[in-house]
Formats: structure tokens, C-alpha cells, sequence
């Protein structure tokens, strides 16, 4: 038996009030999909434990089959894990975006979707500029970096907003807050002199490209908690393919191989049959592969309701549809969100997610298709988000009714 978890990051969603009450999950055509879920057990299930943050680190470590209560300790740290940058004894790492700002409001999380030698370049200058033997700042894709700052953990006791929470928002409201907030704003205001005439920053002035603006700096945690590896908590190999550092960081700690597919990314011109051949690819060395997709997330980040559609659409057509062919050995799946980004709100939010399980030992629980709704109707509710990946490899039908 192979095995298959595809995570469709930030999917589910809100029904927008102009399209007929529907969720992009339902306005999407996903004819695959919802073959699938007519086929095998549909729910709802709980990623994100109650009281913790929405974030994909919580909700993908869930998917995983981590408990978050128990192994997470923030993002930040992840995603250092994933760049291969060691944390001493007492050094936190903070999550460090370069984001654009214009009359005093978030104009851009993402600099625009800033490329990754942009920012590099940027973040090169900040090192030399900024950085000392107590702060460093570490390069990693597009817009998303990683700040440490040694003898740092009076500094998590700070308020951090992420930057894609508060878009159009007066940041004054938002910048770090609260005891051991003081040298995360120092650094985020000292940044301004220096991205505000870089070479990289003037080119895109004059292509007319978002600018950035400064860093900001948010979802910081000191050492993770060691993880029992993924091979010795369910005895199978295990594999990730991901265009984030998170899930890269993620699967590192579960000890598990991190995939390198040309053409992922983390927005919407990922190459969705590259990932999904190159996913099926490593089932030949590995009994199970994890297949993280962020295009929607992206999309629902920036209120764009259509390029989500169009990221859910490409999924079903050129990866969900690629399971559905696997012939080499018998293959059970797993396919879901791993937490809501509703297009009104443009964040995570906390929402149960739908699932769906098919294959081998899995039969149909009456869902008429996969969506939020088709998902509540069929009763079945997952309450603890971490129980999933134990019940795909173990668990058979009849348990799941």
C-alpha cells in the first residue's frame, strides 16, 4: 500500500455574498475531486486546535500527525529549521517579510510578490548594514525571511501581527507591542533607510513594481521541540514537496525527504503537473508523500477570488487527476485544506476543514461533492486534526462512517 496526502493550502473559505452563497471550493470545477468524494468518507476536521493560531505551521504539523499542543513552539523556528540555520542557546528566530507601506497603511504583505534575487539583495544589505553579532537576517523565497536575534526570548513576549492580517490597515496599530517589543521595532524602523533607495527598490520604482518598504517582523519562537521522526511514529517512509520553507522546516523535523521538483513555487504559477508527476514519482522510494500546494492561499491573501477558483481548478486537473491514474501498487489519499483563508476576511481563520479519504478500505459516507457544505451534511467530524494521517494509514471504512 502507497500513501498520499495532497494539503490545498488556505482552500476552503466563506461563501462571497455575490456568487450565490457558494465557497470557492463549490464555485470551482473539481469534476476529479468530487468523484473522489463521492467514492470515500467526507468530513469536517478540527487542524487548528482551539486557542491556538490559525497558521499553516499548527495546521500542516496537524496533517502531519502532530499534535501542535504538544510540538509547537512557533513559525519563525520552522522555517529556520528549513534554511538550515542552527539556534543557540537562548537565540529566537522571527519570521521577517519585506512588505510595502503607503500613506501609512499595509499596502503589500509581499512587496508585491518581490522575486527571490530582489530580495536577497535586500536582505545581503541588511546583513551588512544592520546586522551585528547579535542580529542576523537570513535569505529565504520571495518575501519571506528569517530574522534571529541571539539572547532574544524577552523578545517573544511581544504582541506580533502578521502583515497579511491587516492589508489596507494603519500599521502604527499593529507594530510590535507589549513587553520586549522595543528592539523588533527598532529593527523594523532601521530598515526603512536602507530598502528605501536600494538598487533593487529603484528598478522596480521605475518598472512601476510595488517597492518595499521595510521589514516586518512576527511569528517568532525559540528551539523546536525534537520530533519523533515520521518513519518511527507510523514505520512508513515519508516525503514532502512544498514550495515554502514552513513545510520544508516541517518535514525536516519529522525526518522526512523534502522533494525538489523544478517548477514549485509558492503562488499561482506553480507547475501543478510537474508537482503532481514528481509527487507519484518518489511513491516508487517512499511509502507515503505529502503534496503541499500554496496558490490558493496566496490568492485568498490578495482578495482574489478568481485566481483562487483558477488555483483549486488547476489542482483537480493536473494533480487530483494524476492520483486517480496511479497503477503501480494500491493507493489510499488523503485530500484537504489545511485551514480556512476566506476571501472577505483575506487571513486564516480557525474553521473546520473539509477531508476527504479514498482508496482501498474507504467507501462512501452519501457526500454529493467536496465542499464546506457537502462536508458538514455528512455528520462525520475529525475533532482532533492530528488523528487523520492515522486514520488513512490504519484505519478502514467502517471506523469512519
Amino acid at each position: 500500500m502507497k500513501y498520499l496526502v495532497l494539503i490545498i493550502d488556505g482552500a476552503a473559505d466563506w461563501p462571497p455574498e455575490d456568487r450565490g452563497g457558494k465557497t470557492c471550493l463549490e464555485l470551482a470545477r473539481t469534476p476529479i475531486l468530487d468523484s473522489m468524494a463521492r467514492e470515500g468518507p467526507v468530513g469536517l476536521a478540527r487542524t487548528v486546535p482551539d486557542g491556538m493560531e490559525p497558521s499553516s505551521a499548527c495546521a500542516c504539523m496537524s496533517i502531519m500527525g502532530y499534535d501542535p499542543e504538544v510540538y509547537f513552539s512557533g513559525r519563525g523556528p520552522i522555517e529556520a529549521k528549513s534554511m538550515g540555520i542552527p539556534l543557540a542557546e537562548g537565540e529566537v528566530a522571527f519570521r521577517c517579510n519585506l512588505v510595502a507601506i503607503r500613506d501609512g497603511r499595509m499596502w503589500s504583505y509581499c512587496a508585491g510578490h518581490i522575486s527571490d534575487a530582489e530580495s536577497h539583495a535586500i536582505i545581503d544589505s541588511l546583513n551588512k548594514k544592520l546586522g551585528d553579532g547579535r542580529i542576523c537576517f537570513y535569505p529565504g523565497v520571495g518575501y519571506r525571511h528569517v530574522c534571529t536575534i541571539k539572547n532574544g526570548q524577552t523578545c517573544l513576549e511581544a504582541v506580533c501581527t502578521p502583515p497579511h492580517d491587516i492589508t489596507n490597515q494603519p500599521i502604527t496599530e499593529f507594530l510590535p507591542h507589549g513587553a520586549g517589543s522595543n528592539p523588533l521595532v527598532d529593527i523594523m524602523e532601521r530598515s526603512k533607510a536602507i530598502i528605501e533607495n536600494h538598487p533593487v527598490n529603484m528598478a522596480r520604482k521605475s518598472r512601476g513594481d510595488i517597492p518595499a518598504s521595510m521589514v516586518w517582523l512576527f511569528w517568532g519562537g525559540g528551539a523546536v521541540p525534537d520530533f519523533p521522526s515520521f518513519r518511527r511514529r507510523f514505520g512508513l517512509r515519508a516525503a514532502m514537496t512544498s514550495g515554502v520553507d514552513l513545510l520544508k522546516g516541517l518535514a525536516r523535523l519529522a525526518g522526512m525527504t523534502v522533494l525538489e521538483i523544478p517548477g514549485v513555487t509558492d503562488n499561482i504559477d506553480n507547475d501543478h503537473a510537474a508537482q503532481g508527476e514528481g509527487a507519484l514519482k518518489a511513491l516508487e522510494k517512499h511509502d507515503i508523500v505529502f503534496v503541499h500546494i500554496e496558490s490558493p492561499d496566496e490568492a485568498a491573501h490578495e482578495g482574489r477570488l478568481d485566481q483562487k477558483i483558477e488555483a483549486i481548478e488547476q489542482i483537480d486537473k493536473l494533480v487530483i487527476s494524476r492520483l486517480r491514474s496511479w497503477q503501480d501498487d494500491e493507493l489510499r489519499v488523503l485530500v484537504l485544506p489545511d485551514h480556512a483563508t476566506p476571501i472577505k476576511v483575506m487571513t486564516h481563520t480557525p474553521d473546520p476543514v473539509p477531508f476527504v479519504f479514498w482508496g482501498p478500505g474507504f467507501e462512501s459516507n452519501g457526500a454529493r461533492s467536496f465542499s464546506e457544505s457537502s462536508a458538514a451534511e455528512t455528520g462525520l467530524f475529525i475533532e482532533r486534526g492530528h488523528e487523520l494521517a492515522e486514520k488513512l494509514i490504519f484505519s478502514f471504512h467502517h471506523e469512519l462512517r
